[in-house]
């Protein structure tokens, strides 16, 4: 009894970490294209980021991979617009709208830049998918499948991940 009490706590805790960790991504992603959209106006990130883990994360214990995974973005953002260039060459970046590219930006950051004990390909690959299908246009999920399965592709046939 004691086991399966233990269980299914170990399977309620899972579950939500899973969703915070869901909820995290969507907040990034909302601080990515707050921070795409006035980039002209030079916002500070770390104003952005307050404005919305005060606003969208309620309920949210552990803030850090917000702040964590914004950061690490911007300090590679260049970087991964270089793979999202190379991955769909017929794409200008300036021409991807703004939630598809972000959401590449977190799904290419947590792919090849973040631990895989901690992110799994597979994660990072569905998790970005999920976003595009939900903020983005009828297309996103596929689109983002499908550059995010080239880099992966590429990279697994490198031995990266």
């Amino acid at each position: 009894m004691i086991f399966c009490l233990t269980f299914e706590i170990g399977i309620w805790d899972f579950l939500i970490i899973m969703s915070a960790r869901h909820l995290s991504r969507s907040i990034v992603l909302q601080n990515l294209f707050a921070w795409d959209f006035n980039k002209e106006e030079q916002k500070d990130i770390k104003e952005i980021v307050s404005y919305n883990v005060l606003n969208f994360g309620q309920g949210l214990y552990k803030t850090d991979f917000i702040y964590d995974l914004t950061n690490g973005i911007l300090n590679k953002i260049k970087d991964l617009d270089e793979i999202i260039k190379k991955a769909a060459p017929e794409w200008p970046i300036e021409q991807i709208a703004m939630i598809d590219r972000n959401v590449l930006r977190i799904g290419l950051y947590e792919l090849l830049f973040s631990a895989e004990k901690e992110v799994p390909p597979k994660v990072a690959i569905n998790e970005a998918i999920e976003l595009a299908k939900t903020f983005g246009g009828d297309a996103s999920g596929k689109f983002v499948n499908g550059v995010l399965g080239t880099v992966y592709k590429e990279v697994k046939k490198d031995d990266k991940v």
